[in-house]
């Protein structure tokens, strides 16, 4: 039997207050969104001591930083009787920095900003959007340009190399060819990595936001499914959703870069983070 899901998501999903949920649903729950991750765990070589010290960790943190009660100081025993953790536990982990590098997060990123510049800003597409080709060097369509617009820090030579080793562009003589839409890291398991620990975030912390808000403020998540599509069509469902999703995401790319606002504006806007990701999943397995 084959199972095909099409999901898009806003930084949410939609779900009924969830407040009277019991203790079997989240273990079910629980049960089924740790299987993928153990996977990913057990195939890089992480032991359960590890996971489980990393928990111990994100229980403290979260605890002490989302759970103090109204208008008082969160205490280690109050995260202690949250958490089940011992106190000496709970004192040992608070006070335990957290290694964190954005390195990847950063290059992951400045990458995607660059293929939107191209997309989105005049200056690198022609009169019917279609993304110019752009010599290394210049003074405004030239890649080295939309570089400097779009990736912040990142030499111009270190982008070009990301980008040409994940196969979003080509390089012909002195001009750099805008040949996939979008930015799809390469084989660096780091930075995929590094994606499942966004991504993944992000959905989780949708599901979240519903569970504890009511219906007027729910965040927008759909999803499309089947257990009975033809495997003959299977192909021909992989390459419209593929087409579709990125055809969606472009324009809403587009949008965004159109209400954006800079870093150094003057402006009493605040700035917002806001996200849309869609995934494709299938399942062969057999009933």
């Amino acid at each position: 039997m084959t199972t095909v899901h099409l999901t898009l998501f806003y930084f949410g999903t939609i779900f009924p207050n969830m407040s009277d949920t019991n203790q079997n649903a989240i273990s079910r729950a629980i049960l089924r969104l740790l299987r993928p991750l153990v996977r990913i765990l057990l195939r890089n070589g992480v032991a359960y001591g590890t996971f489980s010290d990393l928990a111990k960790k994100v229980y403290t943190d979260v605890a002490f930083e989302d759970f103090a009660l109204d208008g008082k100081k969160q205490t280690v025993s109050r995260v202690s009787i949250l958490t089940g953790l011992t106190r000496k536990e709970v004192k040992r982990l608070h006070e335990q920095p957290v290694e964190v590098s954005l390195v990847e997060e950063k290059r992951y990123n400045r990458a995607i900003r660059v293929v939107s510049g191209w997309l989105n800003d005049e200056r690198f597409f022609s009169k019917d959007r279609v993304p110019l080709p752009l010599p290394i060097d210049g003074e405004v369509s030239s890649f080295s340009n939309l570089v400097k617009s779009y990736s912040g820090d990142v030499p111009v030579q270190a982008m070009l190399s990301e980008l040409l080793s994940s196969n979003t562009v080509e390089q012909h003589d002195n001009l750099v060819y805008l040949v996939r839409h979008a930015y799809v890291p390469s084989e660096d398991p780091v930075e995929n990595i590094h994606i499942l620990g966004t991504d993944v975030e992000e959905l989780i912390s949708t599901i979240d936001h519903n569970l504890t808000h009511d219906t007027d403020h729910l965040r927008f998540q759909r999803k499309v499914n089947t257990q009975h599509l033809s495997s003959q069509h299977l192909k021909s469902f992989q390459e419209l959703s593929a087409k579709e999703a990125q055809w969606l995401l472009e324009r809403l790319d587009s949008w965004l870069t159109e209400h954006e606002i800079s870093p150094d504006s003057d402006t009493n806007n605040e700035a917002v983070k806001v996200c849309v990701g869609i995934y494709y999943y299938e399942d062969s397995s057999k009933e």
